[in-house]
């Protein structure tokens, strides 16, 4: 047995994918992703468990709440077999955005997670500056291209305290606490926009919390996507993008 495949069986409340999505886990890689974040890593630890162990069929159901670091509200069931099942396809949408800036717009995106890399592979870069950031160099993947400027920074937060004002801003990224002192971060550095994955409860969580702190979390998208064009992580990017590309349009028409 040398791989295991996790599905999604079901899900209830706010869930980062849909029942029928599938990876496949081997001891060194992965391929497909049932969501990121702190669900695909326990996912993950457990499938590599039992190629450690030889067995082959477990099931279990995660609450995505405190105990994973997350605070979607939801739940979700998983199905992990030494049976192949269908992983999700890697598409790269092609654009053809309709603006034609004079200078490339500043975009910062947190987490090189599946949906950082799908948003990297979609960002039209005759459009976006990108500046990518995450906690080590091996989360990042090992071709970048040349217009692309990762940099590992073990303290994201404090990065982000320095951040180039009037830049756009995607957060994605493993820990949900590592999200909101990001958003505390950016709020007040002037950002042009602050885009962040999650639920409609993380939304509302996090929007309380900086309120609380004496933040005005109006700047914040959450959830960031569109909804009608499915969860993938290539979804998820075709749909932010898409929106800002649109605020930019609208900003050079003004």
């Amino acid at each position: 047995m040398s791989a295991i495949w996790i599905e999604i069986t079901g899900t209830r409340g706010s869930a980062p994918r849909d029942t029928g999505t599938a990876m496949k886990v081997t001891a060194g890689s992965t391929e497909g992703t049932i969501g990121g974040g702190a669900l695909e890593y326990a996912a993950i630890a457990t499938a590599r468990t039992m190629l450690e162990k030889g067995e082959t069929a477990r099931t279990e159901t995660l609450p995505l709440g405190p105990n994973l670091g997350q605070c979607c509200g939801g739940v979700v069931s998983l199905r992990y077999t030494d049976a192949p099942r269908d992983t999700d396809p890697s598409t790269t949408p092609v654009w053809q955005p309709k603006i034609e800036p004079q200078v490339r717009t500043p975009l910062w995106l947190w987490g090189a997670g599946h949906v950082g890399r799908a948003v990297v592979r979609t960002a039209p870069p005759e459009v976006f500056d990108i500046h990518w950031i995450d906690s080590a160099a091996d989360r990042f993947p090992a071709h970048v291209d040349d217009y692309v400027t990762c940099t590992p920074a073990t303290d994201m937060t404090r990065l982000a305290r320095h951040a180039a004002p009037g830049a756009h801003h995607l957060i994605f990224t493993y820990s949900h606490d590592i999200d909101l002192a990001l958003c505390a971060a950016l709020l007040k550095r002037d950002a042009t926009s602050i885009g962040l994955i999650g639920s409609a409860t993380k939304a509302a969580r996090f929007r309380k919390r900086l309120t609380e702190s004496g933040l005005d979390p109006a700047a914040i998208t959450c959830p960031i996507g569109d909804k009608s064009l499915g969860k993938r992580p290539d979804q998820i990017a075709k749909g932010t993008v898409n929106a800002l590309l649109a605020q930019i349009e609208r900003k050079a028409a003004a």
